[in-house]
């Protein structure tokens, strides 16, 4: 299923962009930036300490077709252009040397991504894994978006320290794909945990 993006529907299904003040930014919009389409990663509110001065908005957001970071900084009136994008569920299918190689859902149209333009995803990526979307402009797969949780084996750790479930304290493990985070010291190789794919963070065990 398609599903067209972020802002009001009646402009999005005529074609026409959508103006967002500043104030009204959210983490993971697309918006217009220098003419090229940013998702929005990370949002700073600085309240003005001076009387009168204005609140300001640091943005980071990501070029999805250059994959660059930029950072900027908006007054709270100050609008982008959302941009008008699709959201289609696409299947991974393997990777290679050559990058991660995908599949749409839909017409079945096969496409790739090299692994520089998916360096934050592919660590928690695994083929045939659920929940995948493709944001699309103009027809051209742009970015890909995996669920914001997962669940992973770990498959190389330091023996579990029995007794330590309540002291807080934390281990490297290695996950499946080959991630290193950091667990609770109580836990096994074996053992299948859920982690935060935006931040990397051990959440818990899977159940």
């Amino acid at each position: 299923m398609v599903e067209v993006g972020r802002g009001p529907a009646a402009l999005r299904d005529l074609g026409l962009s959508t103006v967002v003040p500043a104030k009204d930014f959210k983490k993971r919009m697309v918006v217009d930036i220098d003419g090229a389409p940013h998702m929005i990663e990370q949002i700073q509110v600085q309240t003005p300490s001076a009387r009168g001065a204005a609140t300001l908005y640091k943005v980071k957001a990501r070029n999805l077709k250059t994959r660059a970071k930029i950072d900027k900084t908006y007054r709270g009136t100050d609008t982008l252009n959302e941009v008008s994008f699709e959201r289609r569920a696409v299947q991974f299918l393997y990777r290679d040397p050559d990058g991660f190689h995908f599949m749409d859902a839909v017409d079945f149209n096969q496409f790739s991504f090299t692994p520089e333009d998916l360096k934050d995803q592919s660590p928690y990526m695994t083929e045939n894994m659920e929940g995948v979307e493709a944001l699309v402009v103009d027809d051209e797969p742009i970015a890909i978006e995996i669920p914001d949780t997962v669940a992973l084996p770990i498959t190389e750790t330091a023996p579990g320290v029995r007794g330590n479930s309540a002291t807080g304290r934390t281990k490297p493990a290695t996950l499946s794909t080959g991630c290193v985070i950091q667990v609770p010291e109580h836990l096994d190789e074996g053992t299948i945990v859920k982690v935060d794919t935006r931040t990397g963070e051990y959440l818990g065990r899977a159940t």
